[in-house]
């Protein structure tokens, strides 16, 4: 009940006014049915903008660091996720990802939308990483197509680190269904499901237009991360902290 509060009456309309998001390819989303809706990772805000255009209720497996943040923004943060019924996901290790699996099976069951995001995070600098096949094991198993959209602009308009964002227009873009039928019962063998997630990455990277790097953007990300540790300047200790 809540989530059709925010998407109608609170925030949904806010967000529509503020950012002017320019909608293609709405006409892709399957009216009834369930159906995977893949997209590009770029800000936080892709949380609330696909979902505010969006004429279906659309259900996102939510890393669950947001669930669980410390004091008073981090309980905002997790009742407004929890209200707006988004499914909290652990991220770490590999039984967390059939966890993910099961829960993203549950929703598509009932005949419902999925988001996912396959890069599996956020983006840290605007290129598009390779995709984790939990997105293609979902599609074979419950046989359904897959959405492929781009958020085009909300790195610009909040990059990782920013809190509040810039107002400025967006895009959201969604490609034609993707029909993954001639890999019916393979999704237990690791060249059928990454095949699918590639053909699925690249209809993404055909949407948004972005630089693509094969590697997962994880594992960049905390390359990156440790580099700038090792360069930042060692503090020795002072005669007085001796």
């Amino acid at each position: 009940m809540f989530y059709y509060v925010l998407k109608y009456v609170l925030l949904g309309p806010l967000l529509r006014l503020l950012f002017r998001p320019r909608i293609e390819g709405l006409e892709h989303i399957p009216a009834e049915g369930a159906a995977i809706v893949a997209g590009n990772h770029l800000s936080f805000s892709d949380h609330f903008l696909m979902p505010a255009i969006l004429k279906r209720r659309i259900t996102f497996l939510a890393k669950a660091e947001y669930f669980t943040g410390p004091g008073l923004k981090g309980r905002l943060t997790a009742a407004f996720f929890r209200s707006a019924g988004q499914i909290p996901v652990d991220r770490s290790g590999k039984e967390a990802g059939q966890a993910a699996i099961r829960e993203g099976l549950g929703v598509l069951s009932k005949g419902e939308l999925l988001g996912i995001y396959p890069e599996g995070t956020r983006s840290h600098d605007g290129r598009l990483y390779k995709g984790k096949v939990g997105v293609a094991v979902m599609a074979l198993k419950a046989g359904v197509p897959v959405v492929p959209c781009a958020m085009v602009g909300t790195f610009e308009i909040q990059p990782p680190g920013q809190v509040l964002p810039k107002i400025k227009r967006v895009t959201v873009r969604f490609g034609e269904p993707l029909d993954f039928s001639r890999y019916a019962g393979m999704e237990n063998q690791k060249a059928a499901i990454r095949a699918v997630t590639d053909e699925i990455m690249y209809a993404i990277l055909e949407l948004s237009g972005q630089e693509y790097v094969d590697r997962y953007a994880a594992e960049v990300k905390a390359e990156q991360q440790e580099l700038e540790q090792q360069q930042r300047p060692k503090r020795f200790p002072t005669r007085r902290n001796r």
